[in-house]
């Protein structure tokens, strides 16, 4: 009988891994294609929230190619200390986090002295109604599947993914805001707010890579 249940928890165990897995390649294929869209739209209308969204998108898959590795290791060996290859994909996701704050900051600064405007919104308010969407949904699954595998991992791959949620948050009031006034400040306001968010995750890349445990990410961001 024990034998019996035991085997019912490895194969549901292997099925909930199989998700884990499927997920983070979700992930990593829908940043790739939102970042695509969001840096080319962004550049098309000048509307520098939605590139810096964009770009946020791509250091994101840098972070999600890491988290599908760790997800490959736990299924095998557990959840120990991280190996080299994921804290050499969180030492470069932080970097390219630091680099995205610094382009967005000067180029904020530019936009609000030139009283530069974009030439429409449109897309943010689509690109961040999409991503609100998706975002919800694999926040959801992650904690169902980190939450049966007692996983404390996927957990904070969860919470990790709630920023992501945010920063569409930011993305769609600062689209909706420009398309109602037209003041282009609000898009400058917007990719400043994005800066924050990307600061935050850049730091916090370099203190899991140093602290060398799968510590979760924190959820009040």
């Amino acid at each position: 009988m024990a034998d019996n249940f035991g085997e019912r928890n490895f194969v549901s165990n292997v099925k909930y891994y199989k998700f884990a897995f499927a997920l983070a390649v979700i992930t990593v294929i829908y940043n790739l294609v939102e970042g695509t869209f969001s840096v080319i739209l962004g550049l098309e209308d000048e509307t520098l929230s939605l590139f810096g969204f964009g770009v946020d998108s791509f250091v994101e898959v840098i972070s999600g190619i890491g988290i599908w590795h760790m997800i490959l290791r736990i299924r095998t060996s557990g959840e120990i200390h991280r190996d080299k290859f994921e804290k050499t994909a969180l030492r470069i996701t932080g970097s390219g986090f630091y680099v995205l704050t610094i382009g967005l900051v000067i180029t904020s600064i530019y936009n609000f002295s030139t009283a530069h405007k974009p030439d429409t919104t449109f897309w943010g308010i689509v690109i961040s109604s999409i991503s609100i969407f998706t975002m919800w949904i694999l926040i959801h699954y992650k904690l169902k599947v980190g939450n049966a595998l007692n996983s404390n991992a996927i957990i904070a791959d969860a919470n990790c993914t709630k920023t992501c949620l945010y920063l569409s948050l930011v993305l769609l009031m600062a689209s909706v805001g420009y398309e109602l006034t037209k003041f282009g400040g609000i898009d400058s306001l917007g990719a400043l707010l994005i800066a924050w968010f990307s600061f935050k995750e850049g730091r916090e890349a370099f203190q899991k890579a140093r602290l060398d445990v799968n510590c979760s990410c924190v959820e009040d961001k």
